[in-house]
């Protein structure tokens, strides 16, 4: 396989839309978002800011 051919193919699985790649992606998001909003309650309650 050239190297070529093997940028379609990455390019060709990226370009695709939907799909189980989009649940984990999401679930991250809220996650990444829940911890930011615990770490602020955390800072918070305990008067560092």
């Amino acid at each position: 396989m050239t190297a070529t051919a093997a940028e379609k193919t990455t390019h060709a699985r990226r370009a695709r839309t939907g799909g189980p790649e989009d649940g984990p992606k999401i679930l991250e998001h809220i996650l990444g978002w829940t911890l930011v909003v615990v770490l602020a309650m955390f800072v918070t309650q305990a008067g560092l800011m």
